[in-house]
């Protein structure tokens, strides 16, 4: 589970937002990693709470039904997390083949053929079994690690060679802070992807204690990973120069180590943008799973095969969406606008546990958190929204809003009638084991 956690959240934040980052803090951006680390650390442990309590697939929606009683609610949430899942394998994808297509024997096949039978292949894994899919994962996340490991390991005789306080402006202690929190709000998302242990939690073995542990521990290996990567990256490029890289991890192998085969760091890109296909297409077919066996969805999404017992069913439905997606090629807007969605679902949630601590009735978890971390876990997610929201992009805004709008198009056609899980329990009372 913990490898699980950490391969979602390194394939798709440290390695495109450094450069980014960098620009804003300068030397700074490793401070900026840290508070990014606190603010994702607080809706990090009210997921660890949830998922200690309700150890369930399709866990947002689960608790947001029990919790506010509000099968529409639960529905949106639910859906833009299939959203944020979806968009997520597609890019990857697209991606992958890209790179793919630029090693020797790949590139005279079109890069779509590429990303299609990429595509398949992720398919046949997810239906082949969960534990299939999470030994690929393990190797994954590994080969992931170790890339970040050989970036740390070339720079380390860097280190103390700047000053890892200095920002692009020195008007003041106050406007250096400022720089910091603007920089977190970026680096946010590079902590994205502790979520998907949520979804799994049916097929772990003691949930009640493998999701908190395991979620904790991703959080934590992950920080350390990307604060000594960025302490590396600063160290051996100067701050505008990684800014202005077009691959600044590259950039900085390049120049703490030039006769490192770039061959290599590009088979590593290969593993990360796979684990990261891989981990989002299992959230996203437990997640429509959970929201069928709660009829939030059509009952036959709920269905698992004899053989596999994984969810046949939600895996072909959600292939069915992926095909068009990968076709189209360019979705980086949509992209944006999931994880926009995302920060909403977190605010949601976060409420959720904020309500179901209020309640006696409710059974309690391994790991228990104060109610005052959701409820500071929810400001902060609703800060972040509307720092996203007013950063003058309105195309991912709007494009969020269409997907709403969609989504609640979806649900006046299902019209699910019944909200009770089919297990037989009530959202008013203490779940059955799964």
């Amino acid at each position: 589970m913990t490898l699980y956690g950490l391969g979602s959240m390194l394939g798709s934040g440290i390695y495109g937002l450094i450069g980014q980052a960098a620009g804003q803090v300068g030397n700074a951006v490793w401070l900026a990693f840290v508070v990014a680390l606190v603010a994702a650390l607080l809706t990090a442990l009210s997921y660890a709470s949830l998922g200690s309590r309700y150890p369930r697939a399709g866990g947002a929606a689960y608790v947001t039904q029990r919790a506010y009683g509000m099968p529409l609610l639960s529905f949106v949430v639910g859906l833009a997390v299939v959203c944020s899942g979806l968009t997520s394998v597609a890019t990857q994808s697209r991606v992958f083949a890209a790179n793919l297509a630029t090693l020797g024997g790949f590139g005279s096949f079109p890069v779509t053929a590429l990303a299609l039978g990429f595509l398949l292949i992720v398919t046949g894994l997810v239906f082949r079994g969960i534990r299939e899919s999470m030994w690929v994962n393990v190797a994954c996340t590994l080969v992931e690690a170790a890339g970040l490991l050989i970036i740390i390991a070339v720079g380390v005789s860097h280190w103390g060679s700047v000053d890892l306080l200095e920002v692009p402006s020195t008007a003041g202690d106050d406007l250096m802070w400022l720089l910091v929190l603007q920089g977190a709000v970026l680096t946010f998302f590079s902590f994205i992807g502790f979520e998907d242990t949520l979804n799994v939690a049916e097929e772990c073995r003691d949930p009640q204690r493998t999701i908190p542990l395991g979620l904790m521990l991703s959080m934590i290996f992950g920080a350390l990973l990307y604060v000594a990567v960025a302490i590396t990256a600063v160290s051996v490029v100067p701050w505008r120069e990684l800014a202005a890289a077009p691959g600044p991890l590259t950039e900085v192998m390049n120049r703490a180590a030039p006769a490192f085969p770039p061959i290599v760091f590009t088979a590593i890109t290969l593993f990360a943008v796979a684990n990261t296909a891989l981990v989002n297409y299992v959230t996203a077919s437990r997640l429509v799973y959970g929201m069928a066996r709660q009829r939030l969805l059509p009952i036959r999404l709920g269905r698992v095969h004899e053989r596999t017992q994984t969810p046949h069913i939600a895996i072909a439905t959600l292939l069915a969406v992926l095909l068009p997606l990968v076709l189209f090629g360019s979705i980086g807007h949509l992209a944006s606008a999931t994880v926009l969605m995302l920060l909403v679902v977190f605010a949601v949630v976060n409420g959720a546990l904020f309500i179901l601590k209020g309640r006696p009735s409710e059974p309690r978890g391994k790991f228990e958190v104060p109610r005052w971390v959701p409820a500071l876990g929810t400001a902060v997610c609703v800060v972040l929204v509307v720092v996203r929201v007013s950063s003058g992009d309105w195309r991912a805004p709007a494009l969020a809003g269409v997907l709403l709008i969609g989504i609640v198009a979806v649900y006046a056609i299902i019209r699910p009638k019944a909200v009770e899980p089919l297990d037989g329990s009530t959202f008013s009372q203490p779940p059955a084991r799964a």
